[in-house]
């Protein structure tokens, strides 16, 4: 599995999602929650349902408006987010169960505006 992901992916990923008419069970929209119970609550349950879809991924989008697919940038920092005084990617993957890989990726929509994908 690659870690990586280039800025052109991630510019044409957010495209391709934001395009969606509506959320799906295995993509969720949100501006600026970043209360790590219910990220783990939403990794768990958007992984579970993609797996269930037949879908290699699930996201969860910050920087997005949930009606309007709209960028509007997000406060999200998850390079720099702790939760109990440790790195917030390390405990969310942590606490999991069972075990799910993810990544955040944090970038500056075409608009210039934060946006953060979780994959």
């Amino acid at each position: 599995m690659t870690l990586e992901r280039s800025l052109e992916y991630l510019h044409s990923l957010q495209k391709e999602l934001i395009s969606m008419p509506n959320e799906a069970e295995w993509v969720e929209f949100k501006h600026n929650n970043d209360e790590p119970y219910l990220m783990g609550e939403y990794i768990s349950a958007l992984a579970n349902s993609a797996a269930l879809l037949g879908k290699q991924s699930a996201y969860v989008v910050w920087g997005i408006d949930n009606d309007s697919h709209e960028i509007v940038g997000t406060n999200f920092k998850p390079s720099t987010a702790r939760y109990k005084q440790q790195e917030l990617e390390s405990w969310l993957l942590q606490k999991t169960k069972p075990k799910i890989h993810f990544r955040f990726f944090e970038f500056d929509a075409s608009n210039d505006l934060p946006v953060v994908i979780q994959c």
